[in-house]
């Protein structure tokens, strides 16, 4: 019998939304906060923090293809849940759940031993030089021994989201980022590991997040527990989990991608100081699309409840939300990138070789912002609703076919301005035409349907 408990069919859409988006958007700003803290820790290494800097910057594409296959399963798996949950069959949800744990230890130990064994390659591939090759290499030599724990933690959260305990899900991220900010300057600094104390406050801050999220999701207090009997791998729903989380997956794929061929092109036409601009804007980025993201997440799995009980009209109004208060906030940041690029790149750093080529950089990269949110919010509603060859057509659209090769081919006549403009010019391409795409497929199909109508 189905627990009626968080029933995003009643109440207030834009209430529902922002129950989960305020805990978890907030979790995710501190989440980004530990992350920016040890790049301001690094950027403090006495003569070499450039270099430190730098090498981090190099290893983030790892990180984000681990972050994928995390992404994989919480985003293919979450969704359905709360589809299943709206259509009140909590043991499908259940199953869902199971199958996608498994799923994610696999996943999880396969990537673990391969970066393992192919690590110095491959960080030479990624933009690694042979002065940033010891600070990469001693940052992720630790962090890929803790891959498990932050792919549990990643992995697994939104299947708390998901079941409405937002603050719950809250907890797993300030957990782990509470501890990872009081073990960053103890180990970077007070033990003198520099590099490889950040990866180690890093990965025993996540497994305490992978505990709190096991304890709860095996605990009395989870509507959807994750059972014995359910961890197990069916074709059918481990297909339905692929299907829709590869487009998350492939959002960090190609973010890694990018990443590869942008440090690759800056290390050629500007060297270490403009790989350093780049993790700098990479940074900032992060902290300032999370808000966005928080948003998106927190409406899946309202539009998700709404959609499997056939409450169209509760779900396109949740979509209406969404967007809205995603472009008001996007505009928002749009300004203070446009207005005060140096003083967010001066906390980082104040170099006038790194404020001379960051400033510009940073106004170019982010002039068509406005349109990478609303590529967000359409993709989180098709993510939401189950729609799984949308979302993974957009995915791949906006980095793989527009970003990467703009990438390499603008410099040749721009040179390192060019790497800059690639992202512009696919912010406007990608998310102008996944949002148009939402629009006329399902956002106007679904005012067509009457609520208590079949899908």
């Amino acid at each position: 019998m189905s627990d009626r408990r968080n029933d995003f069919s009643q109440g207030s859409i834009p209430r529902n939304i922002m129950d989960l988006a305020v805990p978890m958007t907030a979790a995710q700003l501190v989440n980004v906060l530990y992350s920016v803290v040890d790049r301001v820790y690094l950027s403090r290494l006495s003569s070499t923090d450039s270099l430190a800097l730098t090498g981090l910057g190099v290893c983030m594409p790892i990180v984000s293809i681990l972050m994928g296959f995390a992404n994989l399963c919480g985003t293919g798996g979450a969704p359905l849940c709360s589809i299943s949950r709206g259509r009140g069959d909590d043991r499908e949800a259940e199953r869902v759940m199971g199958n996608a744990f498994l799923l994610l230890l696999i996943l999880g130990g396969a990537s673990t031993a391969f970066f393992l064994a192919l690590k110095e390659p491959v960080l030479l591939l990624f933009g690694a030089s042979p002065d940033t090759l010891p600070y990469a290499d001693g940052y992720l030599s630790i962090y890929l021994w803790g891959t498990l724990f932050v792919m549990i933690s990643l992995g697994m959260n939104p299947f708390i989201n998901a079941q409405g305990f937002g603050r719950t899900g809250m907890m797993t991220v300030l957990l782990g980022a509470v501890v990872n900010l009081v073990l960053d300057p103890v180990l970077i600094f007070g033990l003198g590991m520099g590099v490889r104390g950040a990866a180690l406050a890093t990965i025993f801050s996540q497994g305490l997040s992978a505990a709190w999220v096991m304890a709860f999701l095996t605990g009395k207090k989870a509507i959807l527990r994750l059972r014995r009997t359910d961890i197990r791998l069916e074709a059918g729903r481990t297909k339905k989990i692929v299907s829709l989380g590869l487009s998350g997956f492939f959002v960090n794929m190609t973010n890694s991608l990018v990443q590869v061929v942008c440090n690759a092109t800056l290390q050629r036409y500007g060297g270490d100081t403009y790989v350093g601009v780049m993790t700098i804007i990479n940074t900032i980025r992060e902290v300032f699309i999370m808000p966005v993201q928080g948003l998106t997440n927190g409406s899946q799995p309202v539009e998700g409840y709404n959609y499997g009980a056939r409450l169209y009209s509760r779900v396109r109004q949740a979509v209406r939300f969404t967007v809205g208060v995603t472009v008001g906030y996007s505009a928002l940041f749009w300004a203070a990138a446009m207005l005060f690029p140096g003083a967010l790149i001066q906390v980082f750093k104040s170099e006038p070789a790194i404020l001379e080529a960051g400033v510009p950089a940073m106004r170019i990269y982010f002039a068509m912002f406005l349109f990478m949110s609303l590529q967000i919010a359409a993709q989180g509603a098709f993510v939401g609703l189950g729609r799984a060859k949308q979302s993974i057509f957009f995915s791949l659209l906006r980095k793989a076919a527009v970003n990467a090769p703009l990438t390499l081919i603008l410099p040749l006549w721009m040179g390192t301005t060019g790497v800059f403009a690639a992202e512009a010019v696919s912010q406007l391409v990608g998310g102008a035409a996944c949002f148009t795409t939402m629009y006329f497929t399902l956002y106007r199909p679904l005012g067509r349907l009457e609520d208590g109508a079949a899908a």
